[in-house]
C-alpha cells in the first residue's frame, strides 16, 4: 500500500518539477502551485555538472538539455588576456560515463524543458497560486489556496526557494539565509570555445560556459559588502568596471557592455546568500525540499543538481519505506550529507575569493566536493 496517494507541490523550479515528474511516475497523484503566473525562471545561464547530469537523466529530460543546451569536457585556465596555461578534463559521473562531464543551458531554456515534461507526467499545474494556509492532522494536510479553493493531500512538499514560506510553517525560528559576501554577475555572450574558459586577473575571476552551440554566459563573482538593491541600469557599467583589468575576448565584451551591444536584458546581478539546515526537514505531513532547505552559492555549480538529487530520494524513499515518518526521516538522512558537502564548500571557496586566500585551499576544496559528488546516490 503506497504510503502517499496525493501530493501537493509548492514551488514550480527544477526540484519541484522533479518531484512531480517522479510521484507521478510512482502513480501517485500531483498538483503543482507555482506564485510566478509565468512560469518564467528568472536568471541567464546554469552550469550543470556530470552529477547534476545523471540525476536530470533519472528525472528523464537529460536528451533534450544536451539537446537544447552546451555540453564540455575540459576547463581552459587562461591568463587574463585569454592565453591558455592549462586545460583540465572533466571526468564524468560515475555510472553516467556516457554523458559530458558538465554542459550549460539557458535557464528559461531548462524551465521550458521541465515544465513540459511536468505535465507530460500527468502533474495538475496551476500558475499564479500559492497556498493560504496548511492546517495538518495525523493523516494529512487541508490546504487553502490564494485562489480561494481548498483540498486535502497525503504530503506537502515546499519546494518554494530560499526565501520559502512554506519553512515558516515547518521552521517558524529559522532565521533566513545568510548573505556570503559576493554578488554574481552573468551575460550571454557568443561561444568561442569548445571547452569552458576561466580567466584569471589579478583580482579577479571570470569565466565563460556554452549554453548552446552558439552562445555561452560570462560570469564574475565580486566583493560586496552587503545585498542592497542595484538598478538594473546600472548593471553594464558596473559589469565593465569589473572587467577592467582584462584583454581579450572579455575585454571585447567589456567594450560591448560600454557601447550598448551586450544589453540590458542580457545581464543579470544577484547578492549571493544560502544556508544549511540541519534535519528533521519535516514537521508532520509537511516536508522541504531544494533551496527551501539547502541553498547554496553557485562556486561547485550544484545548487540545481542538489535540488534534483533530493527529489529522487525523497521519491525513492516515499516508494520504498512502509511508515511516512521512517520516509521523512531517511529522505533527510540519505541527502543531508551530499548537500552539506555542495552548501559549506562553496561557502567556504567564496570566502577565500573575497578575502585573497589561498588558491591552493580553493582548488582543493572543488577536487573533494567534485570526486565525492560523481559517487552515486
Amino acid at each position: 500500500m503506497a504510503l502517499v496517494n496525493k501530493v501537493l507541490i509548492i514551488g514550480g523550479g527544477i526540484g519541484g518539477m522533479s518531484a512531480a515528474i517522479l510521484l507521478r511516475r510512482q502513480g501517485i497523484a500531483v498538483d503543482l502551485v507555482e506564485l510566478n503566473p509565468q512560469w518564467a525562471a528568472d536568471g541567464a545561464g546554469i552550469t550543470i555538472s556530470g552529477p547534476t547530469l545523471r540525476a536530470l537523466r533519472e528525472v528523464g529530460v537529460v536528451e533534450d538539455v544536451l539537446r537544447m543546451g552546451g555540453s564540455w569536457q575540459a576547463i581552459d585556465i587562461c591568463d587574463a588576456n585569454g592565453r591558455i596555461d592549462v586545460t583540465v578534463p572533466i571526468a564524468p559521473a560515475i555510472g553516467a560515463e556516457d554523458l559530458p562531464g558538465a554542459a550549460g543551458i539557458m535557464r528559461t531554456t531548462l524551465a521550458g524543458i521541465m515544465g513540459n515534461a511536468t505535465r507530460e507526467a500527468g502533474a495538475q499545474v496551476r500558475l499564479g497560486v500559492s497556498f493560504e494556509t496548511l492546517t495538518q492532522d495525523a493523516d494529512g494536510v487541508d490546504v487553502q489556496f490564494t485562489d480561494g479553493s481548498r483540498s486535502r493531500y497525503d504530503l506537502a512538499i515546499g519546494a518554494d526557494g530560499v526565501n520559502s514560506a512554506v519553512r515558516k510553517h515547518v521552521l517558524p525560528d529559522f532565521a533566513g539565509p545568510k548573505f556570503r559576501g559576493q554578488g554574481s554577475w552573468r551575460a550571454i555572450v557568443p561561444r568561442l570555445s569548445e571547452n569552458s574558459t576561466i580567466y584569471m586577473g589579478k583580482t579577479t575571476k571570470a569565466g565563460m560556459n556554452p549554453i548552446s552551440a552558439t552562445e555561452c554566459y560570462l560570469f564574475v563573482l565580486d566583493k560586496r559588502e552587503g545585498m542592497d538593491f542595484i538598478a538594473p541600469q546600472e548593471w553594464p557599467r558596473m559589469l565593465a568596471d569589473l572587467l577592467s583589468e582584462f584583454g581579450g575576448a572579455v575585454g571585447e565584451f567589456r567594450e560591448g557592455l560600454l557601447d550598448g551591444s551586450l544589453t540590458n536584458h542580457r545581464l543579470l546581478y544577484r547578492p549571493l546568500a544560502g544556508h544549511m539546515i540541519n534535519a528533521p526537514w519535516h514537521k508532520g505531513r509537511v516536508v522541504l525540499l531544494g533551496d527551501a532547505v539547502h541553498a547554496t552559492t553557485p562556486h561547485l555549480a550544484s545548487g540545481a543538481g542538489i535540488a534534483v538529487e533530493g527529489a529522487i530520494v525523497l521519491a525513492e524513499e516515499l516508494a520504498r519505506r512502509h511508515s511516512f515518518e521512517g520516509a521523512m526521516i531517511a529522505y533527510a538522512g540519505r541527502h543531508y550529507d551530499r548537500a552539506r558537502l555542495v552548501v559549506t564548500s562553496s561557502a567556504r571557496m567564496g570566502e577565500i575569493e573575497r578575502e585573497g586566500g589561498s588558491r591552493d585551499e580553493h582548488t582543493r576544496l572543488m577536487v573533494t566536493a567534485q570526486q565525492a559528488l560523481r559517487q552515486p546516490l
